[in-house]
């Protein structure tokens, strides 16, 4: 038991069955009927009635008992008081509003994940590999970062810097906090067109204005606190309480968070007159393109099919958000004049 591991005296003590009592209710109880068990178990030393408590025979509940019995001071003012600092530092994401436990400004979620330290060791580690500012596929993503931030309200940062990394291994894409922005070249054939890639790095800079990596280093408390909660109940050991956090709330959350990066993503690149529907496009390439894939509830990302779902449930608001942008009608008048060009242009 936790309290005798900690060198406390329990009521446990008090417990203790006399031999004879022992002998006596072995020999009897096989003669008792139902109501008169009861009626022997409200005599017996382990009854309430005679002023004994009364322990739980499961592990964890009875840890919880000794807790609650012996330290229930403590229990009440740490947990009150990591109640009102939680509840005090909650706050709403911006465009989703869903609500949040964040104690990080952005200044500080930069300096954390976003600093020099962070993207000097970037660039360490594919160092050789970045390709020139004046490469084309360099100023092609950049011209997709210029399109999708006017979009952002100034919420995802103000020191851009894109970077395309030639790994035609990776297929992958990242902004650090700021506005840093790596896409690595093995994403690229799967992204197809510039609406392929705003699918991409507006999900990426959708995790700057959600200010998602502050939110990470915020939930490093309750979670630290949800283990060490695990290890006083159920007696485990730092390993086990770390691996039940991190697939119970861990995992969930980051999902979460990227689930709601695609919500905003899709508007993001909506809003700067690109089709969002090339967005369910796009993962539809993706789950081809990656033979294997981890379950879900064993990964920090949805599934691509169940990501394609989400998109398409929110479609009809990123299709208005296009529309009110005037996105559709400025679509329409440019094939409009490439086909009056064509008609009019001499075949070559």
């Amino acid at each position: 038991m936790l309290a005798s591991r900690l060198g406390f005296r329990t009521a446990t003590r008090s417990l203790h069955v006399r031999p004879r009592f022992q002998a006596q209710a072995q020999a009897h109880t096989k003669r008792l009927s139902g109501h008169q068990l009861r009626q022997f178990a409200d005599r017996s030393p382990y009854s309430q009635r005679n002023g004994q408590q009364q322990w739980s025979r499961i592990g964890p509940v009875r840890n919880a008992q000794y807790l609650w019995r012996y330290h229930r001071t403590a229990v009440l003012s740490v947990g009150g008081a990591g109640v009102v600092f939680y509840v005090y530092n909650l706050e709403e994401v911006p465009i989703t509003h869903r609500r949040r436990f964040n104690i990080y400004s952005p200044e500080t979620e930069k300096a954390q994940a976003g600093g020099p330290q962070a993207y000097n060791m970037i660039l360490d580690q594919f160092r050789g590999k970045v390709l020139p500012g004046d490469h084309p596929t360099t100023a092609m993503v950049a011209r997709v970062v210029e399109r999708l931030l006017p979009s952002t309200g100034g919420l995802a940062g103000d020191e851009w810097r894109v970077h395309v990394i030639d790994d035609p291994e990776q297929k992958n894409a990242f902004v650090l906090p700021g506005g840093k922005v790596f896409v690595f070249t093995g994403i690229l054939p799967i992204c197809q067109t510039e609406a392929g890639i705003a699918a991409v790095l507006g999900h990426e800079i959708a995790h700057n204005v959600a200010h998602h990596a502050a939110e990470r280093l915020s939930s490093r408390l309750p979670l630290a606190a949800a283990s060490i909660i695990i290890q006083l109940v159920f007696q485990t050991d730092a390993f086990l309480s770390d691996s039940a956090v991190n697939l119970l709330l861990d995992l969930p959350h980051s999902r979460t968070q990227e689930a709601e990066a695609d919500h905003i993503g899709l508007l993001l690149m909506a809003e700067a007159c690109y089709d969002p529907r090339e967005a369910v496009a796009f993962w539809t390439r993706m789950k081809k393109a990656e033979k294997y894939e981890p379950p879900q509830f064993l990964s920090t990302h949805p599934t691509h099919y169940n990501r394609s779902e989400s998109l398409k449930q929110w479609m009809p608001e990123a299709l208005r958000k296009y529309e009110d942008s005037g996105c559709e009608a400025t679509g329409r008048s440019f094939r409009d004049f490439v086909g009056t060009m064509g008609k009019q242009l001499p075949a070559p």
